[in-house]
């Protein structure tokens, strides 16, 4: 065997491409008229046509496509109603959460029909849970589980649709009526909700089955046959005379029903069904808003109108009057419970904050449905209609509104209403301090919505200084925060620095000496993220006054989120040379580290570990090397759990060794203190394939610098570390084995720069790889293969008499000038190589896959063939490996083919080429 005499430098220039100066940009526009879709379709044109610079003048847009859209957004924007419903009644459920026994008074006897009840012996250990337990341990009250009531309102929905589906409608009105006395018992007042939305699923199966009904008496005749088919916006005198006697007859029934809260709650469920009767069913929704007036229980009375705000949604128009008209009854409701005497007995009084809690969501779904298509001059006639102006120019200021009303009705105006009252609403949220929602909120809202659109300055700040001289009077941390919380954005973008200032200052003041609670480390975490979020210099956040004082006293998750902003903030950009900057980081990045929350993530989730890496990364001392060096030992000390931060470490430190290289009054004590460094951290990194690239890359550097005994340890430790990779669990990811041999091939070529051993012989780190290779069950044949190609081609470049390329050191010589002449050389690697050889077509025969062992024939072939003479013996192995390709492969392969080309060319004996079978 002998190996092919290389001239790398001649082989590199013929294969050059011709490089040529381009005309003109790739990108730009063609000197050609633009072409055409048509052209680029049919490619007609030679031109180079860009698509992201086609001009869109002549798109078109079919009609078609836009009836599609606006058909689709039509039925869009009519389920959009029910969509919001069906939201908000999950929402009140989850809001009010009930106990697990719920109580059963005589107006729910319905509920007991297959419910088991509990006596009072039986419910002593449970009236704790009650809302009033001296009323529940009277004698006569029974009570049931939470869940029992509920599937039994379940079993009743599916007794009301069996029994209309078999025709028997009276059953399903009588049940129906039931259940909507249920709505009559209050209770339990945190129950209510819940009760409300299980009825209310109820009430409106029975209103669709009865419009089904009477619209296939107004389609179809008793016989089946279609009379007509009604368009959605049908008129009263479109419907047929039986058809509106059955309505009609509906309507009568419902009348007749006694209780008033019952007759209304089932005349909203059929509220649609006056279509067939009259041509403005709107009007039926009138009388029903002065029916509700007759309810006594305020909370009963306020759902009622809740259930005639959804079923007035599905009239075709109906004028949002009724609506306000809603609020202003539910509002005089609320007035009454809050002004009651503390001393008046009743389920009122005891539990008004409750009551009028519960009450909330009435007022901000209906408020919703007032200004959901509102225009502007609507908008001015519903203020003045709630009592807030005299007109439509005197709006807000001078009157005064319920605190609960006027929260949802902020929440819902137009952004430039807000914009424009704002000092006005101001006054008001001023004037209105009842208990029946907090003040500070209504403060807060109100900064939340200016900061939706720019505001004039005088606006602005005349709102900020009044907001500000009002907080400073509260003493209390959360309702402070709270509200600061919302003018924060207000303040940075208006660059109201004094106003910053008095805002860190009152936090610092009202937090001294106080634990803060969770409410308030939310509101804290807001605050100063979004002081971060404005500042594009970190340095300038940290000169803040208080800034640093507020951040010690956090906590928790939320110092930690507060924590990762500053660190992300830190390494946007740039290196970080301050040492004051630095120090304070490393303080930062140690109070994320100690928050224990997520040392349990996952390493492709875990950005505390990737922040606090890349500080680490980004940090330069500058000329100060040995105190970077002390900065790097100090952060494997404190950060010693953080696995990828010790692949930062060791990359750092190479980075200070090639850096201290640069620098010729840097003594070689220090780069050996670099690689000493590297060598103690390298070992306590757990992830193998990274381990074994940063002891190839150490030792790259160690050579670089001319310590080539630092070289072969580091070299000896990344083949341990290959052999400690079967130590690990035998489940490998393509990833895995991909990234095992890149390092073996990375190992090898760095091999040609490091000197050969005449001791341990030239090929001592060869036949560490190959013993590897040989004895690792994990390794696959197909990986051997590829791994015996390369020790290959490293073993034929060593033999060069000039080396590829050399380590830049001048006094490290390669080893074509360390053993240049010598035959002893060459034998020890035409031994080695035969060796090698003969692994590698054992190899190939274990492969159990076909077509895998075909083509790894081939690679073996091109290989062998790039690196030996053809002589007569290599010939016999490449016919071997060729044979045993055309058996795998396709005789029309076209890898197949250009081998048997280059073997042609190159062997003494041309190849026979394969026979075409048909």
């Amino acid at each position: 065997m002998e190996f092919r005499p290389r001239n790398y430098i001649a082989e590199r220039q013929s294969h050059a491409l011709p490089r040529l100066r381009a005309q003109n940009h790739p990108l730009s526009a063609p000197s050609s008229p633009l072409l055409s879709q048509v052209d680029v379709l049919d490619h007609g044109n030679n031109d180079f046509f860009d698509p992201l610079r086609r001009s869109d003048n002549n798109a078109t847009v079919s009609k078609d496509d836009f009836q599609d859209h606006e058909n689709t957004s039509s039925e869009t924007s009519t389920q959009l109603p029910t969509k919001e419903w069906m939201s908000f009644k999950r929402f009140l459920m989850q809001r009010f959460p009930v106990s697990k026994m719920v109580s059963i008074s005589s107006i729910s006897n319905v509920i007991m029909k297959g419910a088991k009840a509990y006596d009072k012996s039986s419910t002593n250990m449970h009236l704790e849970e009650l809302e009033d337990p001296e009323k529940y341990a009277e004698e006569g009250v029974k009570v049931i589980t939470r869940q029992e009531y509920v599937s039994r309102l379940h079993e009743l929905k599916d007794e009301i649709n069996r029994s209309w589906r078999a025709n028997d409608r009276v059953t399903s009105l009588k049940l129906s009526i039931k259940v909507a006395r249920l709505l009559m018992d209050t209770s339990i007042l945190q129950f209510y909700p819940t009760l409300f939305v299980l009825a209310m699923d109820i009430m409106d199966m029975l209103g669709d089955m009865v419009w089904e009904r009477i619209m296939w008496k107004a389609e179809f005749a008793e016989d089946g046959t279609r009379l007509c088919s009604l368009p959605d916006n049908f008129q009263a005198s479109d419907i047929c005379s039986d058809a509106k006697e059955t309505c009609n007859n509906w309507f009568c029934k419902i009348g007749s029903i006694r209780e008033l809260l019952p007759r209304i709650y089932l005349e909203l469920a059929l509220l649609p069904c006056w279509r067939f009767l009259v041509d403005k069913p709107e009007d039926c929704v009138q009388r029903l808003v002065m029916m509700t007036r007759g309810l006594a229980d305020p909370l009963a009375s306020a759902y009622c109108r809740l259930y005639m705000t959804h079923c007035a949604q599905k009239l075709p128009s109906c004028d949002i009057g009724y609506l306000v008209k809603c609020v202003n009854d539910i509002k005089i409701l609320v007035m009454r419970i809050i002004s009651a005497k503390e001393t008046t007995q009743g389920n009122i009084t005891n539990n008004r904050r409750l009551l009028v809690t519960l009450m909330e969501p009435t007022i901000e779904y209906i408020m919703k449905c007032i200004f959901k298509d509102a225009s502007q001059r609507q908008v001015g006639n519903v203020l003045v209609e709630l009592g807030l102006g005299m007109n439509q120019v005197e709006l807000f200021g001078s009157f005064c509104c319920l605190s609960i009303v006027l929260h949802h009705l902020l929440k819902e105006l137009p952004a430039e209403v807000v914009t424009a009252s704002a000092v006005e609403i101001l006054h008001t949220i001023e004037c209105s301090n009842d208990y029946s929602f907090d003040q500070c909120l209504n403060y807060r809202l109100l900064g939340f919505r200016l900061s939706e659109r720019k505001s004039q300055r005088d606006i602005v700040h005349a709102v900020v200084d009044k907001v500000t001289q009002v907080m400073s009077e509260r003493n209390s941390l959360d309702e402070y925060l709270k509200v600061v919380d919302a003018y924060v954005d207000i303040v940075l973008q208006n660059q109201m620095d004094n106003h910053l200032n008095t805002i860190l200052g009152g936090i610092s003041k009202r937090a001294y000496n106080k634990v803060v609670t969770e409410d308030e480390l939310a509101s804290l975490q807001s605050i100063l993220v979004k002081i971060l979020t404005h500042f594009k210099v970190l340095e300038d956040v940290f000169t803040l006054n208080h800034f640093l004082e507020i951040l010690d006293i956090m906590y928790g998750s939320s110092r930690s989120i507060v924590n990762m902003h500053i660190l992300n903030m830190a390494t946007r950009n740039g290196s970080i040379s301050d040492p004051t900057s630095i120090q304070l980081l490393f303080e930062i990045s140690q109070n994320l580290h100690d928050d224990g929350d997520f040392l349990n993530m996952k390493d492709d989730d875990n950005q505390p570990a990737r922040l606090i890496s890349r500080f680490v990364h980004m940090v330069d001392y500058g000329t100060e090397m040995e105190r970077h060096l002390s900065f790097l030992v100090e952060c494997r000390g404190a950060f010693s759990s953080l696995n990828e931060l010790k692949e930062t470490l060791v990359h750092s430190s190479n980075c200070l060794v090639i850096k201290a290289l640069k620098d010729a009054k840097k003594h070689l004590s220090f780069v050996k203190s670099c690689i000493a460094f590297s060598e103690v951290t390298l070992p306590s990194i757990s992830a193998g394939v990274k381990q074994l690239y940063l002891y190839l890359e150490t030792a790259e550097v160690a050579l670089l610098c001319g310590l080539v005994s630092h070289s072969d340890g580091l070299i000896d430790s990344a083949i341990n570390c290959l052999l400690s990779l079967d130590l690990m669990d035998g489940s490998r990811t393509s990833i895995d084995v991909e990234g095992i041999l890149s390092a073996i091939q990375k190992l090898c070529s760095h091999l040609v720069m490091v000197p050969g051993n005449s001791e341990q012989g030239v090929t001592y780190f060869p036949n560490n790889i190959l013993s590897l290779v040989n004895s690792r069950s994990w390794m696959t044949p197909r990986m051997r293969t590829r791994v015996f190609c390369t020790i290959l081609t490293l073993t034929a470049t060593l033999s060069q008499n000039k080396l590829p390329y050399h380590a830049d050191h001048g006094e490290i010589p390669g080893n074509d000038l360390l053993f240049f002449g010598d035959s002893s050389y060459l034998r020890e690697l035409v031994s080695f190589a035969e060796y090698v050889l003969q692994n590698l077509v054992d190899t190939i025969q274990q492969e159990p896959s076909q077509a895998a062992r075909g083509s790894m024939a081939l690679e073996a072939c091109n290989c062998i063939a790039s690196s030996f003479m053809l002589s007569n013996e290599i010939s016999q192995v490449c016919s071997k490996l060729i044979e045993t390709a055309r058996l795998c492969l396709s005789a029309s392969d076209k890898y197949l083919q250009s081998t048997i080309t280059f073997l042609d060319i190159n062997l003494p004996t041309p190849m026979v080429s394969p026979s075409i079978t048909v």
